[in-house]
């Protein structure tokens, strides 16, 4: 199968998020998820990576002047979904993710599921999203 193939079977597993800033939320989610930068235009990002499609679109900008982003942000804790992320290791994506606005909890809050450890975080605009990190063998969590 052709790259190009294997991408329009892959476009079931996109992921749309809506940013007020684009540049910062695009920025976040390559540094931490290991996302790489597509194509970009003036209203979207198309980043690709580990688990499918991202598209980070700006927000309309007669909605965006509504929209305050606090710095560390609110958590949008309300949503109704919450993307999963497959991270190499969790450590480094928490330092990632707190130089790039965003955060992802403590090791305290970390907890092992289907062969993975498991956390929750957030991207710079207050998304909240979790982590997933493969656990190496031998581990005993």
């Amino acid at each position: 199968m052709s790259s190009s193939a294997r991408r329009a079977a892959r476009l079931a597993q996109s992921l749309v998020i809506y940013a007020k800033n684009k540049k910062r939320v695009s920025a976040f989610y390559q540094a931490v998820a290991g996302f790489e930068l597509v194509t970009s235009d003036s209203s979207h990002d198309l980043l690709t990576g580990p688990c499918g499609d991202l598209v980070v679109h700006t927000i309309p900008k007669p909605i965006a002047a509504g929209i305050a982003i606090a710095r560390p942000p609110v958590l949008r804790e309300g949503s109704a979904i919450k993307p999963v992320f497959p991270v190499a290791d969790l450590d480094t994506a928490r330092v990632a993710a707190r130089k790039g606005g965003g955060g992802i909890r403590g090791a305290e809050a970390v907890w092992a599921w289907r062969g993975c450890l498991q956390v929750s975080g957030w991207d710079p605009e207050g998304n909240v999203l979790q982590f997933t990190q493969r656990l190496r063998k031998g581990s005993s969590a």
